[in-house]
């Protein structure tokens, strides 16, 4: 069953309180053995540094909520770690700095400038 939500979270582009595929989304997953899960904010921003810092990805919120919860199943045996697993990650994290901005300060800050870039090491 779906009950409607008030969610408070730095996810604001899942921050759906009543999606309108739930029922569904829950049947596919009964139906074919599959598993839910969820992560918190702090857990969100763990796994958007994790892709950060291992890909050179830097998601916004929903990509961590894609890693986290991916981490968790992985963790609690409900996927398997030697299987092929697709995530997609289409969302930049530009789009949502304050989610990790209490956490990560600024590593750089340059001119606009090739020459600048190169300077802070950052090329």
């Amino acid at each position: 069953m779906v009950r409607p939500q008030k969610p408070n979270t730095i996810a604001k582009s899942l921050a759906i309180g009543n999606p309108a595929d739930g029922p569904y989304v829950l049947d596919i997953c009964r139906r074919t053995g599959g598993a839910v899960e969820d992560v918190n904010d702090e857990q969100v921003v763990d796994a958007i540094k994790l892709l950060a810092r291992t890909e050179g990805i830097f998601a916004e919120t929903a990509g961590g909520v894609t890693v986290g919860v991916l981490q968790k199943l992985i963790k609690n045996g409900l996927l398997d770690p030697a299987a092929e697993t697709v995530v997609l990650n289409t969302g930049d994290g530009l789009k949502t700095l304050d989610a990790v901005e209490p956490t990560t300060g600024l590593s750089a800050t340059i001119r606009p400038t090739l020459d600048s870039f190169r300077e802070a090491g950052l090329a």
